[in-house]
């Protein structure tokens, strides 16, 4: 596990170096913190000043942190420190050789020769349950220290170690949580994602039984099937609808929780592997060559069928001898089933809906669906695409839930291609001034 110190454990640090300072007399303290959580016996482990006293003690300009090492049984802050086999209890530093302290100079030219250590000083591991955390380094130049004084220090360095443990357990549990809360909004943003794609083929199943029942004459044995068809799909919708209730969360219960803005954490970070998304609808297929054309065709008998029960006129322009896209075909067909489902929704009884394929533009084929609604105000437009937007549409009685645009923008743009938006529409033949309606145009890249 990483180490972190928050600032709440750094204050904590720096209450503690006061004591040394005002209380014993100390002129240099040091609390250094392992890279990560190693076992008190450990061989190596690197450490991080995170507190000095005084503060440019040991660190050259232009630099915020310093690594320091211990290896087997020794500290190498300049080769001054000796660790004892015994690192719970208290330790001071062993007498240097004149080769050695010569050497340390030279390799450390930066350090204030008032501030390199002799006897006086003491090194304290930061040990909880047979866990090294850091060091306490602390020494004074004019005396060295006596019983009671190092009795002070060792409590000081338990305290510490105590702190340490804990700042380490809370940010254990904030790591925790902010997995747990980035694990669930992917949950969530796929169950939305599933259950605005289920509307779209219920909705179709409904229509589909309604027509099959008009047209079975009464007495015929079939019209109860057709009947249970329509029955069953009402009460899918009504499940449906209850179960959005359930899960209709506010922007408040949406809103990740933050961290308090003062919180600051002088850490060693390390990148962890990425957890695979989670996928929308249909994008663990490969894109192939595909035409438009034999894309369209189911996706338009339905929207035949519920055009027809809705009173709305389908204009349809299929060019069959297009080039071929390069698609995900599961993928493209949401969106395309999206789209037109937005334009059978928002269009009023009476309207119409025309549907092209074929548009040519650069290396894009494009399909156009055009309608006669009231159009997408120029406020609106600029969020289309937004997960949950519906701008003025939320004020209606048409029920939605401001995903299905969302889902095609994200689907059409892992397919390299583009979709376009306009309102008022740029048919002229199906606009007027009551009804301006409007325009997508799903571009994707010709092969």
């Amino acid at each position: 596990m990483l180490m972190s110190a928050s600032s709440d454990f750094i204050a904590l640090c720096r209450e503690q170096i006061a004591l040394l300072t005002q209380g014993l007399g100390a002129t240099l303290s040091i609390v250094y913190l392992t890279q990560e959580l190693v076992e008190a016996p450990s061989s190596e482990a690197k450490l991080i000043p995170v507190v000095i006293y005084p503060e440019t003690a040991l660190l050259p300009p232009g630099e915020e942190t310093a690594e320091v090492t211990v290896v087997h049984k020794q500290l190498q802050v300049g080769n001054v420190f000796i660790l004892p086999n015994d690192r719970r209890r208290l330790l001071t530093a062993e007498s240097e050789s004149p080769t050695s302290s010569q050497q340390s100079e030279a390799s450390q030219p930066h350090l204030k020769e008032e501030y390199l250590f002799s006897g006086n000083q003491i090194v304290l591991p930061l040990v909880y349950e047979g866990v090294m955390m850091g060091l306490l380094v602390t020494g004074r130049q004019d005396r060295a220290w006596n019983e009671h004084e190092e009795s002070q220090i060792q409590q000081i360095a338990q305290t510490l170690a105590i702190a340490c443990i804990l700042d380490q357990r809370r940010a254990w549990f904030e790591e925790q949580l902010r997995e747990q809360q980035i694990l669930q909004e992917k949950q969530r943003d796929l169950l939305d994602n599933l259950l605005h794609q289920f509307r779209n083929p219920l909705t179709a199943l409904r229509t589909f039984g309604k027509l099959l029942l008009k047209r079975l004459r009464p007495g015929d044995s079939n019209r109860d099937v057709a009947n249970s068809i329509v029955r069953e799909s009402d009460r899918l919708q009504e499940l449906l609808q209850q179960f959005d209730q359930v899960i209709d969360l506010t922007e408040t219960d949406l809103a990740p929780l933050h961290l308090p803005e003062h919180e600051v954490f002088v850490e060693a970070t390390i990148q962890k592997d990425a957890k695979p998304p989670l996928l929308l609808p249909g994008m663990g297929d490969k894109t192939v060559d595909c035409s438009l054309a034999d894309i369209l065709e189911p996706l338009l008998i339905s929207a035949k069928a519920i055009a027809q029960e809705r009173k709305l006129k389908l204009i349809t322009e299929i060019k069959h001898n297009s080039p071929l896209v390069r698609a995900n075909i599961k993928a493209l067909r949401e969106v395309l089933t999206n789209i037109i489902d937005n334009a059978l929704k928002y269009t009023p009884t009476g309207g119409k809906i025309l549907i092209q394929a074929g548009q040519e533009k650069a290396n894009f084929q494009g399909i156009v669906i055009s309608d006669n609604g009231p159009g997408i105000p120029p406020e609106d437009l600029e969020h289309l695409g937004e997960r949950h937007y519906r701008g003025v549409q939320a004020q209606t009685e048409i029920p939605g839930t401001g995903l299905g645009l969302a889902i095609a923008k994200q689907l059409i743009e892992q397919m390299q291609g583009k979709i376009e938006v306009f309102s008022p529409a740029i048919n002229s033949k199906l606009t007027s001034p009551n009804a301006p309606g409007t325009t997508f145009i799903i571009w994707l890249p010709k092969v």
